[in-house]
């Protein structure tokens, strides 16, 4: 019945809100409309929420479900989402280690909108919030920045030598070991939050003197991640260092996947890392492979088990890399995961269990732990393997620009109602393959394959693959 129930709301919402898919696979869009119907269901007053079972206040969600897609189906949602975890547009709030995370999401905003004075605003939230964290937790030492890694809260995200035997807390703020770890994620993560303040200050003509500043941050930070957590002779990057110095080497999903989405590593290096990276049978877990205290019959919460968002993001730096069996391998396991009966069964869960597909919330201090019902990064991670995937969306400054691919079993996609700047775009893409035979805007053939961001109205991008 309740499968039902949520069938009869995808095709109720996807009429409301004019979110539509056409795809020759089977799956695509079914899970598609599932996922644009899960953002609909978790917008509360304006507010984007992080899932059924949970409300709007951790920035992380709110950036990433932005980046991820909303940015580009509902502007006016994401914006107020993304002011909503600062400290009255002046600071990013919640939850310190990776917040910095809004930075990038606030930049991407602005490219799929154009809005200059949100840009102005955010600017300034994010220079303040980036010497703010630079004051409290970078460490001079190693030149990295402290703190857990990305959105892994839990303490089961980390090896034995992070607890505190004495803590019976799960939260990892609790644990003083983890206070002074440093993490492939979050150091990734500021990286990019540099690169943005650096594109975000040239777009305002801010001074000169603070964007090279951001830059020569930027260059020695990259050249700290490299030194402290990359392996040349074994092409892997590892998880962390902890209070002590010594290093984790274990491999951590959402770190390889913004180590190649950041630019980071240089292609080379991406496509050996990619090639040498361990995933399960529905893909890449957060963390590889069990620690001590867990096991494939007990999994660990934030360890070797899938967490969907950090698939998403997997899945757009296999793409970048053009490792496209990787990508479709992940495409392929986040539609299972959602639609199959003895899975999600039309619900993008928060965590599934990497053996069965199952939805599995993991253990953690002892007890087994829900995996929560419609979480929106869930939904917005198959999102963005169709936008930044399959249809190849790459937003700029001042263009969209198209690097499309569809695997074999793909070949014909359309994607309808994309908000861009100031207009609504249809996008057609039909062949198979990422060599792009021509480019039509509004039945016009172009020389390039972009549109620029001063185009109005509705428009219909044609694309054929040869």
């Amino acid at each position: 019945m309740r499968k039902i129930f949520f069938i009869l709301l995808i095709l109720i919402t996807s009429n409301v809100f004019g979110q539509e898919i056409i795809c020759d696979k089977p799956g695509i869009a079914d899970a598609y409309n599932l996922a644009i119907s899960t953002i609909n269901i978790n917008t509360r007053r304006g507010i984007l929420a992080a899932g059924g079972d949970y409300g709007g206040e951790w920035t992380r969600d709110i950036a990433i479900n932005s980046w991820n897609g909303v940015s580009l189906l509902k502007p006016t949602v994401a914006e107020k989402s993304l002011w909503s975890v600062t400290i009255h547009k002046d600071t990013i709030g919640h939850q310190y280690w990776d917040k910095i995370i809004w930075v990038i999401a606030a930049y991407n905003h602005y490219k799929a909108t154009g809005n200059k004075e949100f840009l102005r605003q955010a600017y300034h939230c994010s220079a303040n919030t980036m010497n703010g964290m630079e004051r409290i937790v970078f460490d001079s030492k190693y030149g990295l920045f402290k703190g857990p890694s990305v959105f892994n809260d839990g303490i089961a995200g980390y090896p034995a030598q992070v607890y505190d035997s004495l803590n019976i807390s799960s939260s990892v703020f609790d644990q003083k070991n983890a206070k002074n770890i440093k993490c492939l994620s979050t150091n990734c993560l500021y990286y990019g939050a540099y690169n943005s303040l650096i594109k975000m200050g040239q777009i305002l003509n801010e001074n000169r003197a603070t964007i090279r500043m951001y830059q020569e941050k930027a260059e020695n930070l990259k050249a700290n991640i490299l030194k402290y957590f990359y392996s040349e002779p074994e092409s892997k990057l590892y998880y962390l260092i902890d209070k002590d110095g010594k290093i984790d080497k274990s491999q951590e999903g959402l770190g390889i996947s913004f180590a190649i989405l950041f630019g980071v590593l240089d292609h080379d290096k991406c496509d050996n890392l990619i090639k040498n990276v361990s995933t399960s049978k529905y893909g890449i877990t957060s963390i590889y492979p069990d620690f001590s205290m867990f096991s494939p019959e007990r999994t660990g919460r934030h360890n070797n088990i899938i967490w969907p968002m950090v698939n998403g993001f997997f899945a757009q730096a296999s793409i970048i890399d053009g490792n496209h069996t990787s990508f479709v391998h992940e495409l392929n396991s986040l539609i299972q995961l959602a639609l199959d009966s003895d899975k999600g069964d039309y619900n993008f869960r928060e965590i599934y269990n990497p053996y069965t597909g199952i939805p599995d919330g993991g253990w953690q201090c002892d007890r087994h732990w829900e995996s929560c019902k419609h979480q929106t990064w869930s939904a917005t991670a198959y999102l963005s393997m169709i936008f930044y995937g399959l249809a190849g969306i790459r937003l700029e400054n001042d263009l969209m620009s198209f690097s499309p691919y569809l695997p074999g079993d793909i070949h014909y996609l359309e994607i309808n109602h994309i908000k861009y700047r100031q207009s609504e775009l249809k996008i057609i893409i039909k062949g198979n393959g990422k060599k792009i035979k021509s480019f039509s805007l509004n039945g016009k053939k172009q020389s390039r394959n972009v549109i620029d961001s001063n185009i109005k109205g509705f428009n219909v991008i044609s694309i054929e693959l040869k």
